[in-house]
């Protein structure tokens, strides 16, 4: 069961994300990019806190958009690392350039960043973090898998009782859809309410 659905509604910072985005399907790769950044800007930290920086991440990052992050230079990575409205880690903020690289390459490849996403869906979660080990960087098993569960490939973003669980199941998350539904293989919490 996800504690983060017995903390997070009605939570002036995080309700309106548990209810409205958490755990629901997302192909947008402005959206998927951003939820990426986040995640790794997350370690170490806490979720709230993330979220409380979120606007300021859109403005420091160029509004998500891979291809502006992707061409940043020298003196972007300078005005990110002076910006105290984000979270100043140097690799981090390496990750976030090379990652847009990364999922501009994703688009030749396979069109978009979620059909690559589709194209390996369904995987265990120890197979997801190989693989985003192999093609991103800093990402790691939780940040790898709430990555995955926030955007619904992998379950335990909410809990069956919750609101939002049946809110986003309406949406059909990749998760659900699976031959071998993975809830049946092996449940997945949330790690957002362990910080």
């Amino acid at each position: 069961m996800s504690g983060y659905c017995a903390i997070a509604p009605g939570h002036p910072i995080h309700g309106d994300y548990h209810d409205t985005e958490y755990g629901f399907p997302q192909r947008e790769e402005s959206v998927l990019f951003e939820r990426l950044l986040l995640e790794i800007n997350q370690a170490g930290l806490s979720w709230e806190t993330i979220l409380r920086k979120r606007a300021a991440f859109r403005a420091a990052y160029s509004g998500f958009d891979v291809d502006q992050v992707a061409a940043y230079g020298e003196a972007d990575i300078t005005r990110l690392l002076a910006d105290a409205g984000i979270i100043r880690n140097r690799l981090k903020v390496l990750a976030a350039i090379h990652n847009a690289q990364v999922i501009q390459t994703l688009r030749a490849s396979h069109g978009s960043f979620a059909a690559w996403l589709d194209a390996h869906h369904p995987l265990e979660k120890a197979d997801w973090v190989k693989l985003f080990k192999r093609t991103f960087r800093f990402t790691g098993g939780e940040i790898t898998g709430e990555f995955l569960m926030s955007l619904g490939y992998l379950p335990g973003a909410h809990h069956e009782g919750c609101p939002a669980f049946a809110a986003a199941a309406r949406h059909k998350p990749a998760w659900m859809q699976a031959s071998k539904p993975l809830m049946a293989r092996g449940h997945t919490e949330s790690a957002k309410t362990k910080k």
